[in-house]
Order: C-alpha cells, then structure tokens, then sequence
C-alpha cells in the first residue's frame, strides 16, 4: 500500500502546493494529491495549479489573512521555478 508520502514523492509537487489545491478545491489531501498530479502531467494542467494558488492568494488577502498570503506567494513562486510551464 502506498502512503500519502510515497504518492506524494511521485506527483512532482510539494506538500505546500498540494494543500493549495485542497484549499481551492475544498478538497481532502489525498484527493487533491491525486488532482495536482493528475494535471502536472497534462497540457494546459501547470497554468491551471498556478492558476489555483493566485486565487488562493487573492482569497487570503480579500480575507485579511496576510500570513497566509505571503505563504502562498512562496509556494507559488518554488512552483514557477520548478514547473517553467506555469
């Protein structure tokens, strides 16, 4: 059986990036694992991810959560740098 660790050393994606989809798609983890992995190996998939953190971001400082904005523009600056699609 395969654990959310091994899943996730698999999926191309950090654990940070994977908890943005979940947060943007009201998703449990494992799902959202599954999601993100799914599109960081499609066509047009990386945009949509980045796509998902921007809003992500923009929710956060709409909400006044700051914090939570600054560490999401980390999360989505390490995923520009390692997806260059993005």
């Amino acid at each position: 059986m395969l654990t959310f660790e091994d899943c996730l050393a698999l999926s191309e994606l950090t654990e940070d990036e994977i908890l943005a989809i979940a947060e943007h798609e009201n998703l449990p983890e494992m799902t959202a694992l599954e999601l993100g992995n799914y599109l960081v190996h499609t066509p047009g998939g990386e945009k949509r991810i980045r796509r998902m953190i921007l809003d992500d971001i923009e929710h956060a400082r709409r909400t006044g959560n700051y914090r939570r904005s600054a560490e999401l523009k980390m999360v989505l600056k390490h995923f520009c740098e390692q997806h260059p699609r993005a």
